[in-house]
């Protein structure tokens, strides 16, 4: 048995309308990438890149930038402000991403049945998500009104003598806050769900039920692990969420009352549009990448020894 080697002088040449078909495809490739790439470098490449190095100057958008080195991040870990930032931003996700996960992978499984009208349900509980949010804000701010909302009006009925002032009150705003998000948001985590659910195969809950498993041990050991995936997307998508939360807090409470509910992307926004100390609120949002990145990082080790 012999081989034939193939020199540069015996491999096949492209035929002048070959090469000319080919660098066609190439530039065809080209147009359909590069208009979202220029968008990409335009408004999302540049800008990190440039907040990460203002992060380390200071500037007022009117002077030259100023090289202050470590100065602003010193300044950031004395202040205040930046604590109690930081403490209501994880309250916050420790808040958000258990309800709603809950939630959503239960309204899921009461939806995965193939009853008539119940597409009906499914989209009137999608339906907030993709209402106006400030439409949201303002219902629910109504909804949680001290004196005349229903909330407080219900709870006074069933015997709550003095019920929460939610957001008026600086121990109730932000609780008010992650079950206004928690309301909004779960139907669209509840569809992500009821996708993975319809992909789990039917043989796995038969092969239980005639091995004699309960309701719940057919949850525990046949949905939970088959929705693992899903549920790390999930996750995943909840926590990044939940630390860039920022127009639902504004348009509801505005960081009020005083500071009880101002989170970091809040806070970021005040530093740099509202007071001009744009390398300031850029060392914050770097420490906010990072905060985000490492929790993303652990989740997806996490995520990994689980599947060994």
């Amino acid at each position: 048995m012999t081989t034939e080697t193939i020199t540069p002088a015996t491999a096949p040449v492209l035929s002048r309308g070959n090469r000319k078909q080919a660098r066609r495809n190439t530039l065809i490739g080209w147009s359909f990438i590069l208009p979202n790439f220029l968008g990409f470098l335009a408004f999302t490449l540049i800008p990190v890149l440039a907040a990460f190095a203002l992060s380390f100057m200071e500037w007022d958008s009117f002077s030259a930038p100023k090289w202050v080195g470590l100065e602003n991040f010193q300044r950031m870990l004395g202040s205040d402000s930046f604590w109690i930032a930081l403490r209501n931003t994880l309250f916050y996700a420790l808040g958000h991403v258990p309800l709603t996960m809950g939630l959503a992978l239960a309204l899921a499984m009461l939806l995965n049945r193939k009853l008539k009208g119940i597409g009906f349900f499914r989209v009137a509980i999608f339906f907030p998500y993709v209402t106006s949010l400030v439409a949201v804000a303002v219902v629910w701010n109504m909804l949680f009104s001290p004196e005349t909302g229903p909330i407080n009006q219900f709870l006074q009925t069933v015997g709550v003598a003095n019920p929460p002032g939610w957001t008026s009150s600086s121990d109730w705003a932000l609780p008010a806050v992650i079950i206004t998000s928690v309301w909004r948001d779960m139907g669209y985590y509840m569809i992500l769900y009821l996708a993975g659910l319809q992909a789990v195969p039917s043989e796995l809950y038969e092969a239980a039920e005639v091995d004699g498993a309960s309701a719940w041990q057919r949850f525990w050991n046949v949905t939970i692990p088959s929705l693992r995936p899903t549920t790390f997307f999930v996750l995943v998508m909840l926590t990044v969420s939940s630390f860039k939360v920022f127009d639902l807090i504004v348009v509801m409470t505005d960081g009020g009352p005083g500071r009880s509910t101002t989170v970091l992307s809040q806070l970021i926004y005040q530093e740099g549009i509202g007071e001009g100390k744009f390398g300031y609120s850029s060392a914050i949002s770097l420490v906010l990448f990072l905060i985000v990145l490492t929790v993303t990082v652990l989740q997806f080790k996490i995520q990994q020894r689980g599947e060994r």
